[in-house]
């Protein structure tokens, strides 16, 4: 029993179907070849048994007939009739008879004279009928009909009778074909199914039912578990299979499956990469409000192609991860350069006190110390946001470690909540990096200004450089993911930071104001209680 399953676990499903139609094929065609067997032996028996009633029927209404049975030798006028007609009708026999049986004729001569074997009570009674029986001749289906006289009383009976021989004989006639067509049809029904089977193998990859069942349960499975966005798109650009991951992330309708994906809405970068067709290796996409990390490959088989296979990873929490480390490190190497700084500033206090000079040495030491020690405390003051006041202390130092000033304007007062501080973090870290960036690009002096303040249910970030200001051409396209004046530097793609600025202005229904006449200037407006829950 195994074995046997075994076996039948390794027959593809297309050779299953194959046997399965061929069984079935087979039965259909023994079945009707048998209906048509018993419908034609019926009508062939139906088709006898009217001949020989319709031809008694008639002898018995002939007048040479009944004067022969009134005469003296009904034997000698009836048994010459008899023949001839037989041999004209092509019959077995044509018995005229006495009411008592004595037969007055026969296709053996010798035999008349004797009685007849057979029923003829029904036609001594008057009464026409046909019945199988076995006679002298052998198995016929016979009729029997009584001869009346003009009073309407029975004065002989008739029998007239084909040989169930010759029936078959005239069956097998009539059956012929049916064997040449049936096999024909069962060649023909064949060869078709064989076709269809050698289709579906191709199909099905020579799979079992067993074993396309298994794939589709994991193939499902894998769908449903894996923690990355997955999307097959074909040479149309037909969405043929998306999973509940990649369904979340790019926000597709219920019915996605099926439909072209330029009728999706996907804005770009995604919507054109996916009806692309060319192969993708970690392109950074900013989709709505998330940072998506898309990889894509073609699929070809026998050198067709098939498609595209797409994967999607969510990294918006580590792109904003990643925007604080390097916010930390910049801080962080501001605070070694200061270190090393306050250490060189230490050692010359050290040395004009040696010198006798107390007096110069507190001058020298409070004078920078002072000066970062009222921007501090303003900060601290005004901006009741922490994140957003350690952020602004940190790109201080980072930006006069590099030569550039970095000027916080007196009006910058923000107030605390209503603004998530890694959003806080986020906007103003992108535009206080590119401007430094622009700056260091131009001739000194090296300026970057910024301004962040609360003006009731709303905050206004400004932030302007000293650079060579922006291309009035690309104001509408830069805040799109890739969009950079940086050269490329190292793995990690440039063209980020202002579209995640502007995912922060949509999330929170804000707007943005960029002028670049005299180096640029970014104003942005965020509103309070718009973000999403």
């Amino acid at each position: 029993m195994r074995v046997l399953r075994a076996r039948r676990s390794r027959m593809s499903l297309a050779r299953q179907l194959f046997t399965l139609q061929i069984v079935l094929i087979l039965l259909l065609v023994v079945t009707s070849a048998v209906l048509v067997f018993l419908q034609v032996r019926n009508d062939n028996r139906t088709d006898t048994e009217h001949q020989v009633t319709t031809l008694a029927t008639g002898l018995a209404e002939l007048p040479e007939v009944k004067r022969a049975v009134a005469g003296e030798d009904p034997a000698a006028a009836l048994q010459p009739l008899a023949e001839s007609v037989r041999k004209a009708t092509d019959t077995d026999f044509i018995v005229f008879m006495a009411p008592d049986r004595t037969r007055y004729s026969h296709t053996d001569p010798e035999l008349i004279g004797l009685r007849f074997r057979g029923n003829i009570d029904r036609a001594l009674a008057g009464e026409s009928f046909t019945e199988s029986y076995e006679g002298t001749l052998g198995p016929s289906i016979r009729a029997v009909v009584p001869v009346t006289d003009d009073r309407g009383e029975v004065t002989a009976l008739v029998s007239i009778g084909v040989l169930q021989k010759k029936i078959g004989a005239e069956l097998s006639r009539r059956l012929a074909p049916v064997v040449p067509v049936s096999a024909g049809a069962l060649i023909l029904a064949g060869a078709g199914s064989w076709a269809i089977s050698r289709r579906l193998d191709r199909q099905t990859l020579g799979l079992g039912a067993e074993e396309i069942t298994r794939l589709y349960e994991h193939h499902d499975a894998v769908l449903r578990t894996v923690r990355e966005g997955l999307l097959i798109v074909s040479p149309r650009g037909v969405l043929i299979l998306v999973n509940d991951h990649a369904r979340r992330l790019l926000a597709l309708p219920e019915g996605a499956e099926g439909r072209p994906v330029l009728d999706l809405g996907l804005p770009s970068p995604v919507g054109p990469l996916l009806t692309s067709g060319s192969p993708v290796t970690d392109r950074l996409c900013v989709h709505g409000d998330r940072v998506l990390v898309l990889n894509q490959e073609r699929i070809e088989r026998h050198g067709r192609h098939l498609g595209t296979v797409t994967t999607l990873r969510d990294h918006t929490e580590l792109e904003a991860l990643a925007g604080e480390l390097d916010s930390a490190r910049g801080f962080a190497e501001a605070l070694r350069s200061q270190a090393h700084e306050s250490a060189n500033r230490l050692h010359t206090v050290v040395t004009m006190i040696e010198l006798g000079r107390p007096e110069e040495a507190v001058e020298f030491a409070t004078v920078e110390l002072a000066s970062a020690q009222a921007l501090a405390d303003r900060l601290t003051e005004e901006v009741q946001e922490p994140a957003l006041a350690a952020l602004l202390l940190g790109k201080a130092a980072q930006a006069a470690e590099k030569g550039v000033e970095l000027e916080i304007t007196d009006d910058t007062a923000v107030a605390e909540a209503g603004f998530a501080p890694r959003d806080l973090v986020t906007l103003v870290g992108n535009l206080v990096d590119n401007a430094i960036e622009a700056a260091l690009a131009a001739p000194p002096p090296r300026r970057v200004t910024v301004t962040a303040r609360t003006e009731g249910d709303s905050l206004l970030v400004r932030v302007s450089d000293s650079g060579a200001g922006l291309d009035g051409a690309a104001l509408e396209s830069m805040f799109r993911r890739g969009w950079t004046t940086k050269q490329p530097q190292g793995a990690r793609g440039q063209g980020l930071g202002l579209a995640l600025v502007r995912q922060v202005i949509d999330r929170y229904g804000g707007d943005v104001e960029v002028s670049g006449d005299a180096g640029a200037v970014f104003t942005v407006r965020l509103y309070r209680g718009t973000a999403p829950s």
